[in-house]
């Protein structure tokens, strides 16, 4: 846009110029009444004169003899000339200059001609300088991808072998069509890549274009809809057409929910500029006409608000499923982000994989680029194991806040909710091993208890559940019981264990008294692509049943978490004390204190402030967080804590 723009200012710049030099006079002089000049030639006082036309210009000498010019329109006199002689002026003639035609013309038309230059140029700009010009609004933005395009293979994906084979049929389809054809096997007309953020899905399509060695076009799902009526359509249109020119080929379309919604949906009866681009991709997918070589592949993270038409055989024939990584494609994924970071020898990358459950391939590229900049802070030559350990820590727990002034008492109380914490998941049998507790605030907790399953876990029975609950309300103890107070800190914890026995209660039929019954089915809204309101199928006594057997849940809990803290006072002191020295415990360190050693500290604590993290990922069985001044801050955490269960 810059280029364009400097363009069109030289060449407004250069017309400008050649106008004025055909239209400036000559030279600066006095302009000069014709009855004046006569005067003057009668007294002698003209020494030259150039005859143009009706204009006369020249030299004269005024009142103190100095040479001046002078410019004067004359009428027609037949007597000038000889005037002139008679005083013995100088005298020259010209003929009069004549204007070419085309430049006249230009210069004339220049201001509407430079008008409709301008209104091109920013036309052009509107439409992204695409092909066509001002009038390309229905042409497709598909993106080429050619060999000087940066090439990702197979080797570069890692932790997802089962979609990676899927694809891999697809890709020797194209290669080689008669291996599977003459077993009466038809080319799949769609693959749909389906997982959460972060697994890898774009990587994946980068993938297919690095190993298939057949035209790849990439086009995002939101470049069909425009502010024009029938863009979209037109568009599909276009990149099925240079598709089948290409053939055999792949298009990759990169968030499809954008434009292929449920239709019908929403407020006042949806979208209609959307649902007509969508109805063309259904027809160009499988039509009439046949797209015969080429394969559409789009990726989602939400296929539950895709149109049914869209997801049958024969449009999407593959939905390929990108799942968060196990422990295995935990390691692979690290080792790949690694190839360019010198390792020290301390660093092992099972032990990443198992200290990161519920890692997406984004978060353990975070990771690594987290412990380099870590490692390059302080001036080292090799990545540790120190520094994978900070970088974890600030991914899952947030960023350290030790500028953050906490009273004695403040600290106290954190203490001794942490330590409430730690102690109850201790002596709870289904409750995941304790991975480090720390009283520095970080992100907005003023503390941080986490938990780290020993295996990956996919799903969660009842008594894992409880556990859970009864160490969410292990905070609250603490304070309550050692020093009888009630603080805002426990806000977090009430609000995530109310969430967790609800959902048992009401979706996981894991309650006697309810039975295994779902109440208040959840409504999904596809156009705005998340539930929005909940049915009202139950009754008000049912409803009041289930507020009930909720509060007994979550009270029973209350009293074994209690009764554990009751039991093991001295060491719940031990603990708080351990945590107002040291601040940080490790599991090694927690142990020890418990038994009333001195920590040994295997973790070194950074007492430099570092740069903001993110927030914790959603995985509940890793982390139990507290201290949030309020419940509104804490609201979506505990919801999302609740349903991940």
């Amino acid at each position: 846009m810059g280029k364009n723009l400097v363009l069109w200012l030289v060449i407004g710049l250069t017309m400008m110029s050649l106008f004025n030099m055909f239209s400036a006079p000559m030279s600066k002089a006095d302009k000069m009444a014709y009855s004046t000049f006569i005067e003057k030639v009668d007294n002698g006082l003209v020494e030259s004169a150039t005859i143009k036309d009706k204009q006369v210009i020249g030299q004269y000498r005024d009142n103190s003899g100095e040479l001046r010019n002078f410019d004067v329109n004359v009428p027609n006199d037949p007597t000038m000339s000889q005037r002139l002689l008679d005083h013995k002026v100088m005298v020259n003639v010209k003929e009069p200059d004549e204007v070419p035609f085309l430049l006249s013309v230009l210069i004339s038309w220049f201001p509407m001609l430079l008008l409709i230059a301008v209104w091109v140029f920013f036309m052009r700009q509107m439409q992204g300088g695409g092909k066509g010009g001002a009038m390309g609004f229905g042409k497709s933005k598909a993106k080429l991808l050619n060999e000087n395009t940066a090439r990702v293979t197979f080797e570069d994906v890692a932790g997802c072998d089962e979609a990676k084979q899927e694809v891999t049929e697809v890709i020797e389809f194209l290669r080689d069509p008669s291996k599977f054809t003459r077993l009466g096997g038809k080319i799949p007309k769609g693959v749909l890549l389906v997982g959460p953020p972060g697994t890898g899905k774009t990587l994946l399509a980068r993938a297919i274009a690095g190993e298939a060695e057949v035209p790849f076009y990439s086009i995002s799902g939101s470049d069909f809809v425009e502010m024009f009526v029938g863009v979209g359509a037109s568009r599909v249109r276009d990149m099925f057409e240079q598709a089948k020119k290409h053939a055999p080929c792949i298009i990759f379309v990169d968030e499809i929910d954008a434009m292929g919604r449920h239709r019908g949906a929403g407020i006042g009866g949806g979208n209609d500029e959307r649902e007509q681009t969508l109805n063309q991709m259904l027809v160009e997918m499988d039509g009439f006409e046949s797209n015969e070589g080429v394969i559409l592949v789009a990726a989602t993270n939400r296929p539950d608000v895709l149109d049914p038409a869209l997801l049958r055989p024969g449009r999407f024939d593959r939905q390929v499923v990108v799942p968060r990584p196990d422990l295995l494609g935990r390691d692979q994924i690290l080792k790949v982000h690694m190839r360019k970071v010198p390792l020290a020898s301390d660093v092992d990358t099972k032990e990443l994989a198992r200290g990161t459950p519920g890692f997406s391939g984004a978060d353990l590229a975070n990771l690594v680029n987290e412990a380099a900049l870590n490692a390059a802070r302080f001036d080292r030559d090799k990545v540790g194991r120190a520094d994978f350990e900070t970088a974890k820590d600030k991914v899952m727990m947030g960023t350290e806040r030790r500028s953050m002034l906490i009273s004695d008492d403040q600290k106290e109380t954190t203490a001794y909710h942490e330590a409430g914490h730690t102690l109850v998941a201790k002596y709870l049998k289904h409750a995941d091993p304790v991975h480090k507790v720390s009283i520095i605030p970080r992100g907005q907790a003023l503390g941080i208890t986490m938990q780290m399953p020993a295996e990956d876990r996919f799903n969660h029975d009842r008594e894992y559940l409880r556990d859970q609950i009864s160490i969410m309300m292990g905070g609250r103890l603490g304070e309550e019981l050692v020093l009888g107070q009630m603080t805002t800190g426990a806000s977090n914890d009430f609000e995530r264990a109310t969430q967790l026995a609800r959902n048992m209660v009401t979706q996981w039929g894991m309650s006697d008294e309810m039975g295994p019954m779902v109440y208040g089915e959840r409504e999904h809204e596809p156009f705005l692509g998340r539930e929005i309101t909940r049915q009202t199928n139950i009754s008000e006594e049912t409803a009041r049943k289930i507020d009930i057997v909720v509060r007994q849940l979550i009270e029973d809990n209350y009293e074994r978490a209690k009764t554990i803290l009751v039991e093991h006072m001295d060491q719940l002191h031990l603990l708080a004390k351990a945590l107002i020295k040291y601040e940080t415990l490790d599991t090694t360190d927690i142990d020890r204190a418990m038994e009333g050693k001195e920590p040994l500290l295997t973790r070194e604590l950074e007492k430099k402030p570092s740069s903001p993290g993110k927030r914790p990922p959603q995985e509940p069985s890793a982390k139990v967080d507290v201290g949030k001044p309020s419940s509104e801050e804490s609201k979506a955490a505990g919801d999302e804590a609740g349903q991940a269960h």
